[in-house]
C-alpha cells in the first residue's frame, strides 16, 4: 500500500537521482556533434583560429564539430544565439572580447546580458594586430599618418562597432582634433577587400588576414599597437616606441570561447582543456603562427579573472571617448 512516508520516500531519491544524471551525462560528453558558432564571417582570425582548434577537438572526442558562421550586429547576432541555446555543452560561441566587453557600452541593446548569459570556457589572446595604410597613403609611422589626415579625407577600416580598430581610429580624432571616418564591417574579409579595393585609407586587424595584400605591396604596415613588436615584422615599431602611450593606443583582447552560462562546469572544464591543448596541436600551431600568435590560450580560470581586469580597463575607454551606442 503506498503511504505517505512512501511518497516521500520515493521523492528523496528522484532529488537524489537527479545531480547522478546531470554526472552520467558529463561523463558522457561529448555524445554527438558540436556546434561552434563563429559571429564573425570566414576568413578572419576568429574563424581561423576556431576551424584549428575545432580540428583538434574533433580528434580528441571523435564527435564532429561544426562551424557555424553568423556574423552581425558587432557580433551581438551569433552571441545572443547561443546565449538562448540549451545549456548541455554542444552549443559554444566563438567570439572576440570586443563583443563581450566593448559592446555592452557600444549597443544600446545587445540581445544577451554577457554577465549573465554566457560562462567564458577559454580565450586566445589575438596578438599584435598591425595599423596599415593603403598604398596611395604616403604615411610610414603613426605621426605621419596623423598629419597626412590633418589635411585628406580618411576612411580607417574596422572589423566591428567597438573593436580595438574603432577604440583606436576614435582616439586618434580625439587626441588629435581629427575627422577620420571610421567605416565598420561584420569581420576582416569584407573590410581587407575595399582595402585592396582602394576604398579605405587605412585599417587595423590580424596579419594573416591582410597578407594577400602585404604580399601584393597595396598596403604599408605603420604601426604594431602596444608595446610588443610582431614577429614577422620585426622592423615594425610599436605604439609605444612612435610616442604614442595612451591607453587605445595599447590594445589587448583574446578570442572568447563561450558556452550558455548554465553549461555543467565538468563540461565547461572539459572543453577549456581541450582549447588551451589544441594550441599545441598540429592545426592549432601552424594556425597559431601563420596569424603570428605567441601566447598559448588562458584557460577557464584565467580567462573568467581576465575578463573582470578587461572590462574594467576597456570600458572607461570609450565612454572617454563619447562614442554614441547604436
Amino acid at each position: 500500500m503506498t503511504t505517505r512516508r512512501t511518497l516521500l520516500r520515493a521523492a528523496g531519491g528522484l532529488v537524489l537521482t537527479a545531480p547522478a544524471i546531470v554526472r552520467a551525462q558529463t561523463a558522457a560528453w561529448p555524445a554527438k556533434a558540436i556546434t561552434i558558432v563563429v559571429n564573425f564571417p570566414a576568413g578572419g582570425l576568429t574563424d581561423g583560429i576556431a576551424r584549428a582548434f575545432a580540428q583538434h577537438v574533433q580528434q580528441a572526442t571523435g564527435q564532429q564539430v561544426i562551424i557555424d558562421n553568423k556574423p552581425g550586429a558587432g557580433g551581438n547576432i551569433g552571441a545572443a544565439l547561443v546565449a538562448r541555446a540549451p545549456a548541455d555543452g554542444y552549443t559554444f560561441l566563438h567570439s572576440v572580447s570586443g563583443t563581450l566587453v566593448q559592446n555592452r557600452v557600444m549597443f544600446k541593446s545587445m540581445g544577451f546580458d554577457p554577465d549573465k548569459d554566457l560562462t567564458i570556457v577559454s580565450g586566445t589572446p589575438s596578438g599584435v594586430l598591425p595599423v596599415v595604410v593603403h598604398k596611395s597613403v604616403p604615411a610610414t609611422n603613426l605621426k605621419e599618418f596623423v598629419d597626412y589626415s590633418r589635411g585628406n579625407k580618411v576612411n580607417f577600416g574596422s572589423w566591428a562597432l567597438g573593436s580595438a580598430a574603432h577604440i583606436f581610429a576614435q582616439a586618434l580624432n580625439e587626441k588629435f582634433g581629427l575627422k577620420i571616418e571610421v567605416v565598420n564591417y561584420k569581420g576582416e574579409a569584407p573590410m581587407w577587400q575595399d582595402m585592396g579595393a582602394g576604398s579605405l585609407q587605412a585599417a587595423m586587424g590580424s596579419p594573416q588576414a591582410m597578407n594577400a595584400l602585404l604580399v601584393k605591396g597595396d598596403v604599408r604596415p605603420i604601426v604594431a599597437p602596444g608595446r610588443v613588436r610582431y614577429a614577422r615584422l620585426p622592423n615594425l615599431t610599436t605604439a609605444v616606441e612612435q610616442g604614442f602611450t595612451d591607453e587605445p593606443f595599447l590594445p589587448r583582447g583574446w578570442l572568447a570561447l563561450s558556452v550558455p552560462a548554465a553549461t555543467p562546469k565538468p563540461i565547461v572544464q572539459k572543453m577549456s582543456d581541450l582549447w588551451v591543448g589544441a594550441a599545441d596541436s598540429e592545426p592549432g600551431r601552424k594556425m597559431m603562427e601563420s596569424f603570428g600568435l605567441t601566447e598559448k590560450p588562458l584557460n577557464h580560470q584565467e580567462v573568467t579573472a581576465d575578463f573582470e581586469r578587461l572590462k574594467a580597463s576597456v570600458i572607461p575607454q570609450i565612454v572617454a571617448l563619447g562614442i554614441t551606442p547604436e
